[in-house]
């Protein structure tokens, strides 16, 4: 079954511990929120399974339309129903939350600086540590609270927190009940003072990125995670509010980056409610564009308040996204590119 008690914690870092010494060691970050109640984030640097080094990235500037979800800073827990279409859930595959192929493998702790992931997150965290004014948000599911227990790492009671920071869908047999659509993991830091969201986030080698829409699960036969995005049609540019008498119309623009001529007939945009937007039967040939004129009615469409938009390819597996926030639609007739 999925995730019990997914959600989000709001919260701010006070102190963290890297755990070594066992086949599965966590980077263990101690939290407390504005009303003092304390939490454990335990992220995971090391898999059971092989390949035991984690798949992760650092997206430095995030700007996604889920940061306009978000419960405020510092408010602690928040239970979220995975779903589309709104709300602050994540999910890899669906959510256009960044570019899986920039997704690198770091071991769990080496001897050194800078060589390792909980040297990362060390990056982030004693920062966040050092300024309380940064905002931590942690998705996972939540263990606890336990009224007599105390917490295991930082002693605080009652033993409270969140795990299973990371990827939760594609997952291989042992880990298939876990399996779930919008509730994967991940850590967005808010500066405020620098008006900018840093986002952090973690993958199995052993999980799959094409995955069942509904369980989660991995989808058989479905390429693996590199040559799955690897597609000769990517999105590079939308515009969200045409000026003039167009004004409310909108288009997506595509690019056909392969060496060949793509025959675009089954291939479809999908926005962020999960409408789909067939392409016109047509070829492009090589290094081509092409303008997708995205309408407003029931169907497809651009949101001016933030979306995301993605591409089917004619076998039904999603091929590439990307994601808008509201203040990149605001202006008139301002084409965003990606």
């Amino acid at each position: 079954m999925p995730l019990r008690k997914y959600g989000v914690l709001a919260a701010r870092a006070v102190d963290r511990h890297r755990e070594g010494g066992t086949d599965s060691p966590h980077y263990e970050v101690h939290l407390r929120d504005d009303a003092g109640t304390h939490y454990r984030a335990a992220v995971n640097v090391r898999s059971k399974v092989a390949p035991h080094e984690l798949m992760y990235v650092v997206v430095d500037d995030f700007r996604h339309p889920l940061t306009q979800q978000l419960p405020a800073p510092g408010s602690g827990w928040k239970g979220l129903a995975g779903q589309a279409g709104g709300g602050a859930a994540l999910d890899f595959v669906r959510g256009n939350l960044f570019d899986p192929a920039a997704m690198r493998v770091l071991p769990p702790d080496l001897p050194g600086v800078d060589n390792d992931l909980s040297d990362l997150f060390d990056h982030y965290v004693q920062r966040a540590i050092a300024d309380p004014k940064i905002a931590l948000y942690v998705f996972g599911d939540r263990f606890g609270p336990e009224p007599h227990a105390h917490d295991s790492e930082f002693g605080f009671q009652p033993s409270d927190g969140v795990h299973e920071i990371h990827m939760n869908q594609g997952n291989s047999k042992g880990f298939e009940p876990q399996d779930g659509v919008w509730q994967d993991g991940g850590m967005l830091f808010h500066l405020p003072a620098e008006d900018r969201w840093v986002a952090v986030f973690l993958a199995f080698q052993s999980q799959k990125w094409h995955t069942d829409p509904v369980t989660g699960h991995a989808i058989p036969g479905a390429p693996d995670r590199l040559a799955g995005f690897e597609a000769p049609l990517t999105i590079i540019a939308a515009l969200v509010k045409a000026a003039g008498p167009a004004a409310g119309a909108g288009t997506v623009t595509l690019l056909n980056t392969s060496a060949a001529t793509v025959d675009l007939t089954g291939w479809c945009l999908v926005d962020e409610e999960g409408h789909p937007l067939p392409l016109p039967s047509r070829q492009l040939p090589a290094g081509s564009t092409l303008a997708v004129a995205a309408g407003d009615g029931g169907g497809f469409r651009l949101g001016d308040l933030g979306g995301t938009i993605s591409l089917w390819d004619p076998s039904g597996l999603k091929v590439h996204g990307v994601a808008y926030t509201a203040r990149q639609a605001s202006a008139e007739g301002r084409t965003i590119t990606f």
